[in-house]
């Protein structure tokens, strides 16, 4: 939640965290805002965690399903679904392989891609402050529903409620679509509305005794 890509990704989250943080933090408190900002951004991480878990789970028994039949058109798709396509180091390998079916320094080194490719897939490190700014859009929308917003280069008002709602639904489609090269943590930014949904629920009912 602390730590940025770059200055580009930190100006944009730190600006969203202006442009609204600063008037929800005057309706709740530093207080109760802080502990929003928080429960959102480890909120966002426990959904992207939980999704990229189920993503791990699926590559592996992709993964168990080559080992009791191991096949070059099986690794040919895998490296389709998860990379994109088929690197072209690796074109004349499975060239050579399909030549060479039965051959088992073929399938141990077929193993060993699958397990690199797997080992990338969980070695890559989620950063930034994005999902507690999703839950304080979400709060934003809920709190000031009818309020108008211009968006950038586009001068036309759009009220509150429609952005956050439309915003959601295009991280929800983005992140189910999971297209290779898209490095956003798409269920990361619907954790912090998630989280942050529930939150202000629990707050409307319980307003006086949450800390």
């Amino acid at each position: 939640m602390f730590t940025q890509e770059g200055l580009t990704h930190m100006f944009f989250n730190m600006f969203a965290v202006f442009m609204f943080g600063r008037i929800l933090e005057s309706v709740w408190g530093s207080k109760r805002f802080v502990i929003y900002y928080m429960v959102t951004g480890i909120g966002a991480a426990l959904l992207y965690s939980l999704v990229s878990w189920y993503g791990y789970h699926n590559m592996q028994e992709e993964f168990y399903a080559f080992q009791n039949t191991p096949d070059p058109g099986l690794l040919a798709e895998f490296l389709r679904a998860r990379l994109g396509g088929i690197p072209n180091d690796l074109v004349s390998f499975i060239d050579g392989w399909t030549n060479q079916p039965n051959s088992q320094e073929y399938i141990k080194t077929a193993e060993a891609i699958y397990q690199n490719v797997i080992q990338g897939y969980v070695n890559v490190p989620m950063i930034g402050a994005s999902g507690a700014v999703f839950g304080i859009l979400l709060a934003f929308g809920m709190l000031f529903p009818n309020t108008e917003l211009f968006l950038m280069f586009i001068p036309i008002p759009i009220k509150a409620k429609y952005f956050v709602l439309f915003y959601g639904a295009a991280e929800l489609y983005l992140g189910i679509q999971n297209q290779v090269g898209d490095n956003v943590a798409h269920f990361a930014h619907l954790g912090g509305m998630l989280f942050g949904f529930f939150m202000i629920r629990y707050w409307s009912k319980h307003s006086k005794r949450f800390y």
